[in-house]
């Protein structure tokens, strides 16, 4: 394994930000290659301890010259809003400088070649931040972006080009739910991944092969040595599953049995009144239409002082917000359900 720091300039004289980078070199250069990243939402730390727990695992691999595909680790792939602190509170999820949300905004290139990356010598730190992620990550056959949600199940996020293939990841990383997607107009991290090749010929697309996904691990808290171990298990089963490393000694994972859904089926549930929620629902729910899923209570201790909220379909509680405090019109929830949401979102589904 070795290891290099990149350097990605600030915005004055005398600023500059770095990340550390870990290479596994591959004994097969058929074999498919990896780049796995975590905390670009930065206050997101479910990926970067699974990832601290992955790298013994990595280590045993090489050392026993099991690494067929080259691997590329980057555990802190955000060292901008590592840092930003407002009053006190950690703010990972968006550049203070530009407003702008660390996944969004990448170069979605037309093909997967770096050359066609934006010169970004007079842009701002974050796109000098993205740019280079995106040049690590392109031309891997398996790309994670490692993220978590408020509170929530551990689920995918999949491109429709690439699934039921991926379906064999799904099962490999044990979790609960599949989001189907198929445009991307903000530049996700996860678009800058796969959108290269949808329109590159069949022998450089290798759809079949390719895995490009934002993993959600659960909710912003899960952060334990027990979830980590188990994440890490995950991302090697998958990485085994599909041929970057090789091991006996771990059976088949057997077929993918949770939730795949288009992204058009999701309920997100905008509050209509500001004020504190009560949840009748937690995280891997199923309810029906016309179930209650929280009350907002707006003008406490008076009469009409609470709103309620009702299931607009039957579906599946996918996550929650962790905060208890809402704003009229910010989203409460993610309901999954079993047919297209009436109020169906393209592309994003927050800010």
């Amino acid at each position: 394994m070795q290891k290099s720091i990149e350097r990605v300039a600030g915005d004055a004289e005398g600023v500059s930000y770095e990340f550390p980078v870990f290479r596994f070199t591959g004994t097969d250069k058929s074999a498919p290659s990896a780049y796995l990243q975590a905390a670009l939402h930065a206050g997101e730390l479910p990926g970067v301890v699974a990832i601290d727990a992955l790298m013994p695992m990595l280590d045993k691999a090489e050392a026993e010259g099991r690494i067929k595909g080259s691997l590329t680790i980057v555990p802190w792939a955000n060292p901008i809003g590592r840092a930003q602190y407002h009053f006190g509170e950690h703010q990972g999820r968006f550049h203070l400088g530009t407003r702008t949300n660390f996944n969004r905004g990448f170069p979605l290139l037309p093909a997967p070649d770096t050359a066609l990356l934006p010169d970004t010598t007079l842009g701002t730190a974050d796109q000098r931040l993205k740019s280079r992620l995106v040049q690590l990550s392109l031309g891997h056959d398996i790309v994670l972006d490692l993220h978590c949600d408020d509170e929530g199940l551990a689920y995918l996020y999949i491109h429709t080009s690439l699934w039921p293939a991926m379906a064999d990841c799904a099962a490999a990383m044990g979790v609960d739910g599949v989001l189907l997607w198929s445009e991307d107009a903000d530049g996700t991290f996860e678009g800058a991944a796969i959108m290269p090749y949808q329109n590159a010929p069949a022998d450089v697309a290798k759809l079949d092969r390719r895995v490009a996904t934002t993993v959600e691990y659960r909710g912003i808290l899960d952060v334990d040595g027990a979830l980590a171990a188990s994440d890490a298990e995950g991302l090697y089963r998958l990485l085994v599953v599909r041929g970057a490393i090789t091991d006996t000694t771990l059976p088949a994972p057997g077929p993918f049995t949770g939730l795949a859904a288009p992204l058009e089926n999701i309920d997100m549930m905008p509050a209509p009144r500001a004020g504190a929620v009560l949840y009748d629902v937690k995280p891997g729910d199923r309810v029906a239409k016309g179930a209650r899923l929280a009350t907002i209570v707006h003008t406490p201790g008076e009469a009409g002082g609470r709103t309620e909220i009702f299931a607009p379909q039957d579906g599946l509680i996918l996550t929650r917000r962790s905060r208890r405090i809402i704003r009229a019109g910010e989203d409460l929830l993610k309901l999954v359900g079993d047919r297209k949401s009436a109020d169906a979102r393209s592309g994003t589904l927050e800010d």
